[in-house]
């Protein structure tokens, strides 16, 4: 049994990688680049993919039903759209979860029910006003005219300079993908590992916009923060779910 799957995992291995020109070529850019790749009905793909969607990019599986994409220019400015919302999601999820569990295992006190996401930003208007973390040490602010400030000058400069491709830092020109002073830990190095990494980043970013909408849907239709809910749920199955909240909105019910 073991050199079964000592077997299976040689050829595993060796699968999931190519020499082109003596350079190692990743599974990923394999998997997920060029015609050969992973598309939207798997093994059904064939005649459903739309010819101008060819793997040139990350997280192309060949869907495009409504056409968005035909135009280039049209689908360059989709793309950006889209990996700039996924970067905002992938934080905006960290952001909604990570003050909830601080508070819940007790890590951080919030002092109040700041630490739920869609009441946070009320705290700024409180005696007190917004701590970051809990802590008045850290980030304390009580003007919301100072903080939109703020984040105007720093966000809309920190864009500026993603746009232009050039700024005050060392940069590699592309207005998705910066590199240079944005790469400390110098992930981007390698060709074939930045291909994976933007594969991974698209799929993640695409999953934390759809649950960054649940979240939304959560706090109005229960009021609550999404690990609350989550608890409900755990406790009662059954009653706590979307079937039993969507019955409320039920005229008659």
């Amino acid at each position: 049994m073991q050199s079964i799957a000592a077997k299976a995992f040689t050829g595993a291995v060796r699968s999931a990688s190519a020499r082109r020109g003596g350079k190692q070529v990743t599974r990923a850019s394999v998997e997920f680049y060029g015609p050969d790749r992973a598309k939207w009905l798997g093994p059904f793909s064939e005649g459903a993919v739309p010819s101008y969607l060819k793997g040139e990019y990350p997280g192309d599986y060949g869907w495009d039903t409504a056409g968005l994409s035909a135009d280039p220019q049209t689908f360059a400015r989709y793309r950006e759209v889209e990996l700039i919302h996924s970067r905002w999601a992938l934080l905006g999820a960290l952001g909604i979860l990570t003050p909830e569990f601080l508070q819940r295992q007790g890590v951080v006190d919030f002092g109040s029910d700041a630490y739920i996401w869609f009441k946070a930003g009320g705290a700024i208007f409180g005696d007190d006003g917004l701590n970051y973390l809990g802590n008045p040490q850290l980030i304390h602010a009580q003007s919301i005219v100072a903080t939109l400030l703020v984040q105007l000058i720093l966000l809309g400069t920190a864009e500026a300079y993603r746009v232009a491709g050039e700024g005050p830092v060392e940069v590699t020109g592309d207005s998705l993908y910066p590199g240079g002073t944005f790469d400390p830990l110098g992930l981007a190095d390698d060709p074939d590992t930045l291909a994976e990494l933007k594969v991974k980043e698209i799929k993640n970013g695409r999953l934390a916009q759809v649950s960054v909408l649940g979240f939304f849907v959560q706090a109005l239709v229960t009021g609550k923060g999404p690990l609350q809910n989550l608890e409900d749920h755990l406790a009662d199955p059954w009653n706590n779910n979307g079937f039993a909240y969507a019955t409320k909105f039920v005229p008659g019910a």
